[in-house]
């Protein structure tokens, strides 16, 4: 089976935690979207604010790794929110602006509009496109 590649859409608190926690959540906390991922997958968030509350806006790509398993399950943050999640060992990088890479990436059809296609909390990209990111994230290697 292939190598895929994911973008998931998350403010920078929330992906502090996850990488902290060597997990990944997207959508919410919905488990339909982790399904997608397979063991292997590359997967990057990009952080559009720096808290999903009240935060500044960011526009980053924030960090980035690969699925270690195919184990999508349930954790209780609180009593009234039990997300699913999903194991990925993250790679050191380094932030990366999406603003000098619109340009080069395929997913964007027009870039006066380019945050469109981050509206769906989880995205496939292209090998290509993942290739740009993770040079700009300075990850290199088996990228």
């Amino acid at each position: 089976m292939s190598t895929r590649y994911w973008i998931g859409v998350v403010s920078l608190s929330h992906v502090q935690k996850g990488v902290a926690g060597g997990y990944a959540q997207v959508s919410h906390g919905k488990a339909a979207p982790l399904r997608r991922l397979k063991p292997g997958d590359w997967f990057i968030y990009y952080s559009p604010k720096t808290d999903m509350e009240h935060g500044e806006p960011l526009q980053r790509f924030t960090a980035i790794g690969r699925v270690k398993d195919d184990r999508v399950y349930e954790f209780a943050m609180t009593r009234d929110f039990v997300p699913f999640r999903r194991d990925v060992a993250y790679v050191k990088c380094t932030a990366a602006p999406i603003q000098p890479l619109i340009p080069g990436l395929s997913f964007i059809k027009d870039p006066a509009r380019w945050g469109f296609p981050f509206r769906r909390g989880l995205l496939e990209i292209t090998r290509k496109d993942f290739e740009l990111i993770a040079r700009a994230m300075g990850v290199h290697g088996d990228a």
